[in-house]
């Protein structure tokens, strides 16, 4: 007896053959029901590693069977079969938790690839708190609880997700946790920020180029869609893309393939598409901004990420973590928080959510004075904004095109001053600079001064 079993359930015999010989070459064990009745029969005689239906059955139709399944067998990845083009059937196969569509003429190759990728499932974690990385998603309130739920489920399938919250609640990192929790997770994740793409480069950047394609090619670019084949691509602030470029990807999407820049070619790609913003798309497509048919295919299944300020029975777990975070990242003595500090994290609005209080906690921790964070060391301004920017800061005017290099020269070049003229004594060169010798020791080490 092989390791893994499937199910096939369509009313052809012929295509219950070939799906079952290709899967018997993969060394699993089929069995075949012809309608719904007899799948449901089998489906209480033994677990089944992989599932593949027909949608239209004599007794019923596809999508009720994977409803179904999706609720007494949660762990079985469900296949659909449609006929060839029926986009529309398609989406609401995914929509119901179909692991994948599969259309007919059935392409062998394409289902050895769809039930390969669908037993890797078995590999993945169970526990959304065993992948790395997940400390954004701290929390145990209802809204963490129920958006975890949904990274799990949804990482069970293929189906493109539209991640919709707000700058700094995590967009990202949800999106990383559905491809660590995917049968890609062995696969490459690509993540693109749209808007930081000029839009001359953008088919570049994408699809790929040809050596000697444009004036400046002079060599062969992958692009982003091979770069991430057979992975995930994740495209941030997606509604960023001009039209132009939407149609583009449209068709990437529905041929999955691309032609690079010079070629003459298309190159098939295997790639899931997670996307998201912080607009609401909808009200972009009824003001003609955002291509529907696009909008259709990216936002299969929506998952909303939570605002911090919707989840504040999190924050506590939250301070405790990041301070934790950066105590030990810069081999800190742990820090405290004094009551005023919590207590005034605890009401602030954080418009820059979940990223912002990161920040706050990471600056606090690094340059407060003493064993213990003060509500001046947050620079909070009461009634929850964030501190102004002071007029004499605002009215700088820089003579650079890198504002990070250039204060990380400012601050070395005070630094290294101090320190020679304390002949390199920490504490003196502290003290002559006006903050802690905390902060002087973060900085050091943030900038590589030995």
């Amino acid at each position: 007896m092989s390791k893994y079993a499937a199910l096939i359930i369509d009313d052809e015999p012929d295509i219950r053959t070939l799906i079952s010989m290709t899967l018997q070459r993969m060394e699993l064990d089929c069995y075949q029901a012809a309608n719904v009745s007899e799948a449901l029969a089998l489906l209480k005689e033994r677990p089944y590693h992989f599932c593949i239906t027909d949608m239209k059955l004599p007794d019923g139709n596809g999508l009720d069977l994977i409803g179904l399944c999706n609720a007494q067998h949660p762990d079985m990845p469900v296949a659909m079969i449609t006929a060839y083009g029926n986009m529309e059937l398609a989406v609401n196969a995914l929509k119901a938790g179909a692991f994948d569509v599969v259309a007919k003429p059935l392409d062998t190759e394409r289902l050895r690839e769809l039930v390969k990728a669908a037993l890797r499932l078995t590999k993945v974690p169970a526990n959304i708190e065993n992948i790395p990385s997940a400390d954004g998603l701290l929390g145990d309130s209802g809204g963490m609880h129920l958006l975890k739920q949904k990274i799990y489920k949804v990482a069970r399938t293929q189906a493109p997700v539209f991640i919709q919250g707000e700058s700094g609640t995590g967009k990202e990192l949800v999106a990383r946790l559905i491809h660590h929790q995917s049968a890609r997770m062995e696969q490459p994740f690509i993540a693109v920020n749209c808007g930081a793409i000029p839009r001359d480069l953008m088919e570049s950047e994408f699809f790929g180029h040809n050596k000697g394609s444009f004036t400046g090619a002079h060599s062969d670019k992958a692009g982003f869609f091979r770069a991430a084949n057979g992975g995930t691509l994740f495209l941030d602030e997606v509604a960023e893309l001009p039209l132009e470029m939407q149609a583009k990807l449209l068709r990437a999407i529905q041929e999955q393939s691309i032609r690079a820049v010079g070629a003459e070619q298309e190159t098939p790609v295997n790639v899931r598409i997670l996307c998201a913003s912080h607009k609401d798309l909808s009200d972009m497509v009824q003001k003609e901004a955002f291509r529907q048919d696009l909008y259709f295919r990216l936002n299969v299944i929506q998952i909303d990420v939570p605002r911090l300020a919707d989840r504040k029975e999190d924050i506590p777990m939250l301070i405790r973590h990041f301070i934790r975070k950066y105590s030990q990242e810069w081999d800190m003595p742990e820090i405290t928080l004094d009551p005023d500090a919590y207590q005034a994290l605890l009401d602030y609005s954080f418009p820059g959510n979940v990223r912002e209080l990161e920040n706050i906690l990471q600056r606090a921790v690094t340059l407060a004075e003493g064993d213990s964070i003060t509500l001046s060391d947050l620079h909070l301004k009461p009634g929850g904004d964030p501190s102004p920017v002071p007029k004499e800061t605002a009215d700088l005017r820089i003579e650079t095109n890198n504002l990070e290099a250039y204060l990380e020269n400012i601050e070395r070049t005070a630094i290294t001053q101090a320190l020679e003229a304390t002949r390199w004594n920490k504490t003196a060169a502290a003290e002559k600079l006006g903050i802690s010798f905390r902060a002087l020791r973060y900085r050091c080490k943030k900038l590589g001064i030995d």
